[in-house]
């Protein structure tokens, strides 16, 4: 496991941005019910660890993705990151709405994109990628190349390393669902008893019921 992924696992657990409840699941926008629940937003309120995501991502960025022309965020998580991040970068800054606005200009990206642009995304977590990958088409469709995704946190469900895979869009996350349960088993955040029931949901989460 990577040195970065346990960090940042750390962070997101000292600041209680995981939350377990086994016996009383969260419903997600999908209608799944799950036991685990990131809320890697509440990082924009500490501002040493705000600055550390920016860091980080803007590192992975610069590490992986050559000649970025401009920085994408999904509205409305990434918006923050992304655009520390594009600042970071000295480049331009777009987000992608999940839909059109529904009056003025009727956008989906707002900000100016050129056709033939390179454009990098910022996500803050990604679950199935169903959203993540609406904004890669989205970008696709105003005729720039998305040469790849950074993200916060992601959960690594099958479904979703399917979709980035048939999609061609290279995913790189700070931290993931495997990093932050061995770091919360042994930092005594979770019980080793929870353990099997957070494995089990993991493996088929669009029917699980608790």
């Amino acid at each position: 496991m990577k040195v970065l992924e346990r960090l940042f696992a750390e962070k997101l657990l000292r600041i209680k941005a995981i939350k377990l409840q086994p016996a009383n699941p969260f419903t997600w926008a999908s209608g799944w019910k799950s036991p685990f629940y990131c809320d890697n937003r509440k990082t924009l309120s500490y501002p040493q660890l705000r600055t550390f995501v920016k860091v980080e991502l803007t590192r992975v960025i610069e590490e992986n993705f050559h000649n970025v022309d401009a920085i994408a965020g999904v509205a409305t998580g990434a918006i923050p990151q992304g655009a520390l991040v594009a600042d970071a970068l000295s480049l331009p800054f777009v987000y992608v709405r999940s839909k059109p606005k529904d009056h003025g200009l009727e956008n989906t990206i707002e900000g100016d994109l050129r056709p033939g642009m390179k454009v990098v995304v910022v996500e803050d977590l990604v679950s199935t990628g169903s959203s993540s990958l609406k904004a890669v088409d989205a970008i696709r469709n105003n005729g720039c190349e998305v040469i790849g995704m950074v993200a916060s946190f992601s959960y690594g469900f099958d479904v979703a390393k399917k979709a980035f895979k048939d999609a061609k869009v290279e995913l790189i996350t700070l931290t993931n669902y495997d990093a932050v349960l061995d770091v919360a088993l042994k930092t005594g955040y979770i019980d080793e008893s929870e353990l099997p029931l957070l494995q089990e949901w993991r493996k088929d989460p669009a029917h699980w019921n608790g």
